[in-house]
């Protein structure tokens, strides 16, 4: 195959933040940016925005365990404006010392906290003690580097931001009126006026990347979960999405996982919207998928996934307790639910099946090779990885068919099984059904699965990255990074153009007004 031509330039992954951990949205991230350095050769800056303290040791961690590479770095704003000084501008500088600037004092009332013995941040709460009203950051040094008050005076009313950058005295040198207006202002430093992609997967970072446009900045979202508020309906979205889907051509590709959710996408925003489909890909290179039948537990079943109300686990508790003949079940993961979960567990003493909750592993993903079975009962996704990792390592998924994912990725009875939503009875019997079924048969089955998870290999993926990042440049007027693609997509526009002319051919209009209810 030929190489991977990613466009030159800068190439910034956007998220809020990373968490200790993190699940399946930051993880496809962290991913996709080692495929873009491994076979794209283009360094990826992975930016955040949260006031997480300790990103230099979590850095450290995050390149032991292998999630950052060679090529990759780490960058957070908050530790970015104490490491770097403050640019001298005169005008700059005026405006700020006009500004309301009040830096905290020492009082026991505020809350320190500290990085290698020294105060990093320094906040003032509301009366209920949770509302963060000011938070002062210091240099290494001890010097202030900025303060952020809230709770500014504006309009006669209170509640403004204002958020000034100091010099190394700690007089104010650049201010800003919103957090929006720095987060912006924040990434044009980090791009330099280089050439520059950048892919955002937060859906919180979504809304401030929103309408960042500048010459040579190609914006892209990636809509991890599903966009719709109920299942049964279509066309009404999820308040955390509504920002992004009223101006939808406020980036130059909403990026989802599925065709199916494109479509759902396309009845809500029309079919001008700037839409692509872009799965989550996997390195199939380090997947067995032929574990010796002998080391695989036919009777094992297997739940990764984060113990909270979406992902329903207690449903994979129940349908196992109800199965029977020996079973086993390992559940690898936290979060809220997990109460609930260990509720569901303990109902199933005293039945045939033995359910192990093993809690939050970071090499969990591992078990999939000697893993039978997995079971996905999650309430909806957008395009878990989990099932293409199980199907790599020939582990057949039995899932929930909810939108989106499972069935954009399982041909049931032939890869895996799908299980009407929130059926647990039908999920207890498909479990017992793979069970019974013939050796030669499961054998087939996990074959097939092996091969549909190569359609998701990280070559495979970073080509439609390639490919899709092309078509956005040409159509802003950009150099794309293989000039071949310029003029095939400009063919196939005008084809395109001269066939929606002939007689009989009509465009089609998108069905409703294009704004979410």
């Amino acid at each position: 195959m030929p190489p991977v031509r990613l466009r030159p330039g800068c190439h910034l992954a956007v998220t809020w933040g990373i968490g200790d951990r993190f699940g399946g949205m930051t993880g496809a991230l962290l991913h996709r940016s080692r495929a873009f350095v491994r076979l794209g050769g283009v360094p990826v800056h992975v930016v955040t925005f949260d006031l997480r303290p300790d990103y230099p040791a979590l850095e450290q961690r995050l390149r032991a365990s292998g999630e950052l590479t060679d090529g990759m770095t780490l960058a957070n704003i908050w530790d970015w404006l104490r490491e770097n000084p403050a640019p001298e501008d005169p005008d700059a500088a005026h405006v700020a010392g006009r500004t309301p600037f009040t830096p905290l004092a020492e009082n026991p009332a505020y809350v320190s906290v500290y990085r290698d013995g020294r105060e990093l941040m320094r906040t003032r709460h509301a009366d209920d003690g949770e509302t963060e009203l000011q938070v002062d950051h210091y240099r290494s040094d001890g010097t202030l580097a900025v303060s952020d008050r809230r709770d500014v005076h504006q309009h006669g009313t209170i509640g403004g931001r204002v958020i000034v950058w100091c010099d190394g005295r700690g007089a104010p040198l650049r201010r800003w009126t919103s957090a929006r207006s720095l987060y912006r202002w924040w990434l044009d430093q980090l791009r330099d006026g280089r050439p520059t992609t950048l892919i955002v997967d937060s859906k919180t970072s979504a809304r401030f990347i929103s309408g960042y446009r500048r010459r040579s900045l190609l914006t892209f979202h990636v809509v991890h979960a599903s966009h719709r508020q109920s299942a049964s309906d279509p066309l009404r979205v999820r308040a955390s999405r509504a920002d992004v889907f009223t101006s939808p051509d406020a980036f130059d590709r909403l990026v989802f996982l599925t065709e199916r959710q494109r479509a759902d996408a396309r009845l809500i925003l029309g079919t001008r919207a700037p839409l692509a489909v872009i799965p989550n890909g996997r390195d199939i290179s380090s997947d067995t998928g032929d574990t010796p039948a002998q080391t695989r537990d036919p009777s094992r079943g297997i739940v990764l996934a984060s113990l909270d109300p979406r992902k329903r686990v207690e449903h994979a508790i129940r349908a196992v307790t109800a199965v029977r003949q020996p079973i086993r079940l390992d559940i690898y993961g936290d979060g809220p639910n997990r109460p609930k979960v260990e509720s569901a567990a303990a109902k199933a003493a005293g039945t045939q099946a033995q359910v192990l909750l093993h809690g939050y592993s970071a090499t969990a993903s591992r078990e999939l090779a000697t893993a039978s079975f997995l079971l996905l009962t999650s309430r909806s996704e957008g395009l878990p990885l989990v099932l293409v990792e199980a199907m790599a390592n020939g582990c057949l998924p039995i899932a929930y068919d909810v939108p989106y994912g499972p069935a954009d990725i399982i041909r049931s009875g032939h890869n895996g099984f799908l299980v009407p939503a929130g059926d647990i009875n039908a999920l207890t019997a498909t479990i017992e059904h793979l069970l019974g079924l013939p050796a030669d048969r499961v054998a087939a089955l996990r074959r097939n699965a092996v091969r549909t998870a190569e359609r998701y290999s990280d070559d495979a993926v970073t080509r439609m990255w390639a490919r899709e990042i092309d078509r956005a440049a040409i159509e802003r007027g950009l150099p794309p990074a293989a000039p071949a693609r310029a003029l095939a997509f400009r063919l196939r526009r005008g084809i395109a153009r001269r066939w929606r002319k002939l007689p009989g051919v009509r465009l089609l209009r998108p069905a409703t007004t294009g704004r979410p209810r």
